[in-house]
């Protein structure tokens, strides 16, 4: 220990952000542990790392006791007075010792620990910039494709698009940039690990947020969200303004607003319905395009009955029953939906 480790672990406390005396500290106790590890020492070991020249000093440390069991760890009172004669029973009494090959061990012992807590710093300050982005929207760039995992480069850590959370339809090429919605930041002993979505709900979300500031600032709320990723999604909204259509708000000026997201989802289908209180109002709303002729509900089960005009059917259900499906997450009711016949008069009018 030098005057040029004390300058490099300086440097380390202005670029890594590391406290100079923690680094220290935790210098001054791997070398206790590695003093004991080389020299199968039972002593109960202190050592001192000078703050202003690096210079190391190891203490043997006694306990002051009547008798002594154990030479070791114990001195005699009458051998501690002879140190010093303010000793009493009980104290701890040192003694300064210099290995001959600690320089070594001492050189080799300071590389790990610094290296191991520069590490777990650069871990933390990762954390630590990342953590308050889980429920956000950040931009990053295609490195590679390593079989169907996408690495993306979102500044300071390279993080994995597993395939579950990756759009069927998508395909990405490498330097592209990509909006990714991330959906959890742990903190592990490996280092942060960030877990991202394109298929998440909440990146349609965080996208209508960036486009409509009435969401932003609150005006229109959006009050659920049921997504199949690729395909379809269905939004509702509802305004705190009586004097601002929440649908309107989300469209935007000839549909600038909602073609933004689309534009960002590669395409993907948005339904957006008017949320009601009134839950027959809103199922009828979330089955969209389709009309519904009228509606039963079923308290007890939260089953809600509809029935639709014969032609209505197969709009109300979807394709494959995509319709209904969302329709039944979005409001977290279960639809039952029923062909009504009607005369065909009042069906050509229809």
């Amino acid at each position: 220990m030098n005057g040029d480790f004390l300058v490099l672990l300086d440097d380390f406390e202005k670029e890594k952000g590391i406290s100079k005396n923690i680094l220290i500290e935790a210098l001054e106790a791997a070398l206790v542990s590695a003093y004991k590890r080389n020299y199968g020492s039972n002593n109960d070991v202190r050592v001192e790392i000078n703050r202003q020249n690096g210079g190391v000093r190891i203490f043997l440390q006694k306990k002051v006791v009547e008798t002594v069991e154990n030479e070791k760890s114990q001195i005699s009172l009458i051998d501690a007075k002879k140190v010093n004669q303010v000793y009493e029973i009980g104290d701890i009494v040192e003694e300064e010792t210099v290995p001959k090959t600690f320089s070594r061990i001492a050189a080799q012992t300071a590389r790990q620990v610094v290296t191991q807590r520069i590490r777990e710093a650069e871990r933390g300050i990762i954390y630590n910039e990342y953590a308050d982005k889980a429920n956000n929207i950040i931009t990053g760039m295609v490195q590679r494709i390593e079989k169907r995992n996408v690495m993306i480069d979102i500044g300071k850590i390279e993080v994995m698009l597993l395939p579950q959370e990756q759009v069927s339809t998508e395909v990405f090429q490498q330097g592209q940039r990509v909006k990714i919605y991330v959906v959890e930041v742990q903190n592990t002993t490996k280092g942060p690990q960030i877990l991202i979505s394109r298929t998440h709900p909440g990146l349609v979300r965080k996208l209508f947020e960036l486009e409509v500031p009435e969401i932003k600032n609150g005006t229109v709320e959006i009050r659920g969200i049921a997504r199949e990723a690729g395909s379809r999604t269905k939004i509702s909204v509802s305004s705190n303004d009586p004097n601002v259509d929440p649908i309107g708000a989300c469209v935007g000026h000839k549909g600038m607003r909602v073609q933004k997201v689309i534009d960002e989802l590669k395409g993907e289908k948005l339904d957006i319905i008017k949320y009601s209180d009134n839950v027959v109002e809103y199922i009828a709303a979330a089955l969209a395009p389709a009309n519904v002729l009228s509606a039963a509900l079923n308290e007890k089960e939260k089953v809600c009955t509809v029935e639709v005009a014969g032609h209505q059917l197969s709009l109300a259900i979807g394709k494959e029953g995509q319709n209904a499906r969302l329709a039944a997450k979005l409001t977290g009711w279960k639809i039952d939906i029923l062909k009504k016949e009607i005369p065909q008069e009042e069906n050509a009018q229809a």
